[in-house]
């Protein structure tokens, strides 16, 4: 699934692509993937006729700023936009086509078809719909060591899963909480409440210091990720420890152990990261 930096990079790319760009009509041919309005016809008059003003990323989601809504999407597993001119061929697994007045075409791709849309008033999609629960960005500024700190006080969570909690920090999925567990040295399952002030900072560090450096290299395709423009990210050749079982530790030489935290595969030095 495209975490932070993959879906930071995917609207990085699409807004110098279609910013500024009239919707003529649009076409669903898979209905399920829209959730908000529930009826597809009102999905496709409410788009109809406005311009995307900007494009914007709130934890995994894409915001597609119009004149009177916003098209909140979230890609899930596989889910991937590319802009086409509207006589090039459609490709299998294409659910959805934002048609354009000047020819071209904004198309969903999705072969998992997880992925989800909603159309949510302007100026209301922060208390309502997909993005009304979310916490903390962590590479905003209002994420701070102290914000952590009250995050994971008094939690006797598991530390991973809490990291993975998007009501408590958004965007990290398993690539990016088990590389900033590692750089922190902090065990998968310690509890949240029992890591110690310096280890607080330490993680608060290690989050912000991964993120920044992939959503600099684009995003980790891992699997089938690409941007807007069709480029894979690179930030894979940087991984530390996800992927790499039995590889041998960047800092110490021990092997790489996976196993599985939370019912999610996990990656840690077991001498780096004692329990």
């Amino acid at each position: 699934m495209p975490e932070l930096p993959e879906v930071e990079t995917v609207v990085r790319t699409l807004g110098g692509l279609v910013v500024g760009k009239q919707i003529e009509r649009v076409s669903v041919h898979l209905p399920r993937i829209i959730r908000t309005p529930d009826d597809v016809e009102a999905f496709k008059s409410l788009l109809a006729g406005q311009t995307i003003q900007a494009i914007k990323r709130r934890a995994k989601f894409i915001q597609f700023i119009l004149d009177r809504d916003v098209l909140i999407s979230h890609l899930r597993m596989e889910g991937r936009y590319g802009l086409y001119q509207a006589d090039e061929p459609v490709e299998k697994h294409t659910h959805v086509i934002i048609h354009f007045t000047d020819g071209t075409e904004l198309r969903y791709r999705d072969v998992r078809q997880f992925g989800t849309m909603d159309v949510i008033p302007l100026g209301t999609e922060t208390t309502t719909g997909p993005l009304a629960k979310l916490g903390v960005e962590p590479l905003d500024e209002s994420f701070t060591v102290d914000v952590l700190r009250q995050l994971l006080k008094d939690r006797s969570t598991k530390i991973k899963p809490l990291l993975l909690n998007q009501e408590c920090i958004v965007g990290l999925g398993n690539i990016y909480v088990d590389e900033s567990l590692f750089k922190a040295g902090i065990h998968p399952e310690r509890p949240a409440r029992k890591l110690t002030r310096k280890q607080v900072a330490s993680l608060h560090a290690s989050i912000v210091s991964t993120l920044a450096e992939a959503v600099e290299q684009g995003g980790s395709s891992i699997k089938s990720y690409v941007n807007g423009q069709g480029e894979m990210g690179m930030f894979q050749q940087s991984l530390l420890v996800y992927g790499r079982k039995d590889e041998p530790c960047v800092r110490c030489g021990t092997p790489i152990v996976r196993f599985v935290v939370g019912g999610r595969g996990t990656h840690i030095c077991p001498k780096c990261q004692k329990k």
